[in-house]
């Protein structure tokens, strides 16, 4: 087994620390010597939690900005924010109305602003509301529809967007881009009154029949407009095409152009530039990277397009697509683009230059994360840092320095409690199982400037699975991390085979192989940190959540590493998960594990509830109780199931939580009592005071 580490660092960016009550040690200071897990630290669950934002996408209207932002504060509810051109931060959504789409059941991009008019999907109902200036919401479509993904058509006065009818309970809700007429078309004097004094409606159709739409876009000229479609089985990064069509006088959409895409090509964020060229992300080469289509025959009657290249590297500039509006590149001028991308677990920025073309990286001592956008003068962008939280930032194409605009922490990390991630590659498979291959993860050492362990001690180890299971880790700052490692737990954050960011090879490792390698590179790589001599391997615990946990209880069924593990709102049957789930990952599992019911033989044999003589660790799990993607009997089946083997089981459960918790008392309420659950089964007491937590079966 080998294994390669690499120390990741990065500057704070904060010229003020808020230090969370303790004074940074002096390095000549005495430490304290504690058994590993039972170190004091100032980041409590709480303060973890505590004004604790998660940001949305970034648009610009002249010269304000606008982005939404999730509020652990608020039940998770999404505000859209402005800032202003001499620095004011205000709410823009008011009291009762929460920025959020539920199309594709996970949403994104629920928000359009357009010459200071805000339009958002409200959460509670799914209907478009229109707040001409920032004022009151009015709504512009009634209920029974979904809408996500707006874009102005401003040469018709109209919407262009992604909506989904819900009508029927029990059908799959059809999809369709639609326009729909908005207020401004009319005279400026009458746009505050207008959306008043017309009926919602729900759009008329432009384009139909595919099973997922995504990016309507129209062109600068407002002659055309390009989008993207998929169908089952495929899920956005599996496969998907570009179309373009020519708007018609009436409105509607003249003949069809496939532009790029297929059944085995993902393409990503399609985008007109400011000149009317049409670029987008293909992974054709097996990369996702930058193209441009233009036309490369103009003397025809209908003219072909030719797809170019603009910088082939093997670097990611895509991403799964999850939600509406993931963004990697931005234009910052007629012929200037601001492209991200990412290289070994970092993202990295680049100018590119697109006439003639010319490719220049850009320094940044921050990972440039998502929802980039741009005007001629600055780059706006969610970024972060290994010390660094995500954060709102501005960088000006002249001084190329990012300023923070706003954090998602409350309270900053004194860097002296920062444990700084280590790029860890190791080897699994091989030895007559699966093949062997290379896998990446990060490893966090335990931290803490008072507290040192005993000599020839090694800590509990923590393997994180993400989501997805397509989705990534990243080496920025995580609060949650460090509330792990400042107690005394490493912590190993792994990319497993099927993670994006290392080319599709990477990414399609997963295929028909879903609970088989995924949880072989997790057990190899707790293995991987006891012969480094990183972990304690008699205290080895796994935690992950929706897919992540799906990963972590087939690891604590099929194989005996783990000694604990903690499954948020997790799958344990996927058989149920292939017959119950919402339309965009009904068919997810066909290229996971295979099609179902034809491989129904493979869905039982991958359950972990089918095998709980198998399990022998202890286990703890959380679930919401109003999850449409994970429904709850999934967890409850797996808590009844260890409870009547005898092993230590504790059930968790949140009314008002869904898939992915958001209010910020469930999450303290989580960290603190899986905290309590590790203390209990590896035998260290927090010095935290905790509520204690009923687990079954406790000797």
């Amino acid at each position: 087994m080998t294994m390669v580490l690499t120390r990741v660092g990065g500057p704070l960016l904060m010229a003020a620390l808020v230090t969370l009550g303790c004074m940074q040690q002096d390095t000549e200071q005495r430490r304290t010597v504690g058994a590993y897990g039972t170190w004091k630290s100032p980041l409590t669950a709480a303060r973890v939690t505590a004004g604790a934002l998660r940001f949305g996408e970034i648009a610009l209207d002249g010269e304000d900005v606008y982005w939404t932002e999730g509020r652990a504060s608020e039940e998770g509810r999404y505000v859209v924010v402005r800032r202003t051109r001499d620095g004011r931060t205000l709410d823009i959504t008011p009291q009762g109305f929460n920025a959020r789409s539920r199309v594709h059941e996970y949403g994104g991009a629920a928000m359009l602003v357009h010459e200071s008019d805000v339009y958002f999907s409200n959460f509670a109902d799914q209907r478009l509301y229109v707040q001409p200036g920032g004022g009151t919401p009015a709504p512009l479509t009634p209920e029974g529809y979904y809408f996500a993904d707006m874009h102005m058509d401003e040469a018709r006065g109209r919407l262009v967007s992604v909506r989904e009818d819900h009508r029927t309970e029990g059908v799959e809700p059809a999809a369709a881009i639609v326009a729909i007429a908005v207020a401004g078309a009319e005279a400026p004097a009458l746009r505050a009154e207008a959306p008043a004094l017309r009926a919602p409606s729900p759009g008329s159709v432009l384009v139909s029949g595919a099973d997922f739409y995504s990016d309507p876009i129209v062109s600068p000229d407002g002659t055309t407009l390009a989008w993207l479609q998929w169908n089952h089985p495929n899920m956005p990064w599996d496969g998907t095409e570009l179309w373009m069509a020519p708007f018609k006088a009436d409105g509607t959409l003249g003949p069809r152009t496939k532009v790029a895409g297929g059944a085995d090509e993902s393409i990503f964020q399609p985008e007109w530039s400011p000149d009317g060229v049409l670029y987008f992300v293909s992974d054709r080469t097996g990369w996702w990277n930058l193209y441009r289509a233009r036309p490369s025959d103009a003397g025809q009657a209908a003219p072909s397009l030719s797809i170019e290249p603009l910088h082939p590297m093997s670097a990611e500039f895509g991403k799964p697509q999850w939600t509406f509006s993931m963004v990697t590149y931005a234009f910052a001028g007629p012929r200037r683009l601001a492209a991200t991308y990412v290289q070994n677990g970092r993202w990295k920025l680049a100018l590119v230059e697109t006439d003639p073309l010319r490719w220049e990286p850009v320094a940044s001592s921050l990972d440039v994360l998502e929802a980039i956008c741009a005007d001629q003068r600055a780059l706006y962008f969610i970024g972060g840092a290994p010390t660094l939280a995500p954060v709102i930032a501005r960088m000006t194409l002249a001084a190329m320095e990012p300023e923070v605009l706003r954090r998602s922490a409350g309270e900053a990390i004194d860097p002296a409690w920062i444990s700084l991630p280590e790029a860890v590659t190791f080897t699994a498979g091989g030895a007559g199982g699966s093949a062997a291959r290379e896998v990446h993860a990060f490893y966090y050492a335990p931290k803490n400037p008072e507290f040192e362990a005993p000599p020839n001690s090694t800590p509990p180890l923590l393997v994180l699975t993400h989501g997805g299971p397509t989705a990534a880790t990243e080496a920025v700052l995580d609060a949650e991390v460090q509330f792990w490692t400042s107690r005394g737990l490493a912590v190993l954050d792994v990319d497993y085979s099927g993670s994006t960011g290392y080319g599709r090879a990477y990414r399609d490792r997963l295929k028909g192989q879903w609970g088989v390698v995924d949880v072989e590179d997790a057990v190899a790589g707790a293995r991987a940190m006891v012969e480094a001599g990183k972990a304690d391997a008699g205290r080895l615990a796994i935690r992950g959540g929706s897919a992540g946990g799906y990963t972590t209880l087939a690891a604590l069924t099929f194989h005996d590493v783990f000694k604990a593990g903690a499954s948020y709102y997790g799958i344990s049957d996927i058989e149920v998960l292939a017959r119950d789930t919402h339309k965009f990952e009904s068919r997810y599992l066909d290229s996971l594990v295979g099609p179902y019911p034809a491989a129904k033989d493979v869905y039982a044999a991958r359950s972990p509830i089918h095998f709980t003589d198998h399990l022998s660790a202890a286990l703890i799990l959380f679930q919401g109780l109003e999850d449409k993607v994970v429904p709850p009997n999934q967890s409850q089946m797996m808590a009844d199931a260890a409870r009547q083997k005898g092993l230590p089981v504790a059930y968790i459960t949140y009314a008002g939580e869904q898939h992915g918790f958001r209010k910020a008392e469930t999450i303290v309420r989580s960290l603190e009592a899986e905290l309590y659950f590790y203390g209990k089964v590896f035998g260290f007491a927090p010095a935290d005071p905790i509520d204690p937590v009923p687990i079954d079966n406790l000797k």
